[in-house]
């Protein structure tokens, strides 16, 4: 996503900076249950269309949230993986006793 691309979502976004900043800081459990909320709300209709672009955007926020924590998760696996592979590789060999 471009500069240019974040500064048109976040002007025309219903969001204000504090609610992307508390978005930004939901650990993945609370930004997973919001997400659900937001959904269902969709889902269960009733709402105006500015009501609806709202809870969609505030999906859209928390959906981005639990991904980007997701993917951090991953990175970290994988990390922890390669780390092991490599370990794994020298136990018991002579390099792994320098």
């Amino acid at each position: 996503m471009t500069d240019k691309t974040n500064k048109t979502t976040a002007a025309t976004s219903s969001l204000t900076d504090k609610e992307r900043e508390a978005i930004a800081q939901m650990p993945y459990e609370e930004a997973r249950d919001k997400l659900i909320q937001a959904v269902q709300a969709l889902e269960a209709g009733g709402l105006n269309l500015d009501q609806s672009m709202r809870q969609w955007e505030i999906g859209e926020a928390l959906a981005q949230r639990a991904q980007s924590l997701l993917n951090d998760v991953r990175a970290k696996l994988d990390a922890a993986q390669a780390e092991q592979a490599t370990s794994a590789d020298t136990a018991g060999t002579q390099s792994n006793l320098d």
